[in-house]
């Protein structure tokens, strides 16, 4: 996994690169990222699979805010990402959301 951040100064945005390999989604056929940007809709943001078999999404954001967010996977497996910026409970018993501050 591994998250890219590039920050477009005239526009105040930071444009965040989502990636997970296809070892750390052996056999994927689709992940999502849910976030709090998305409303947590599971569906909104599928990202893109790649030839290497891995998965790829860009977004952008607004400076100054932190995104709880998690990759759903072939709609049953919810994953973190180990380079979130940091980690908060979701709310749900024995598990957390990782977050993004940009």
């Amino acid at each position: 996994m591994s998250i890219q951040k590039k920050y477009l100064k005239t526009k105040g945005i930071c444009r965040v690169t989502f990636k997970l390999s296809k070892e750390e989604a052996p056999d994927a056929q689709t992940v999502h990222l849910v976030g709090e940007f998305n409303n947590w809709h599971q569906k909104e943001t599928p990202m893109k699979k790649q030839k290497n078999g891995s998965f790829a999404l860009t977004l952008d954001f607004a400076v100054g805010h932190e995104y709880a967010f998690r990759y759903f996977i072939d709609e049953q497996t919810w994953i973190n990402d180990p380079m979130a910026d940091k980690y908060v409970h979701s709310g749900f018993p024995g598990t957390d959301n990782s977050v993004i501050i940009v």
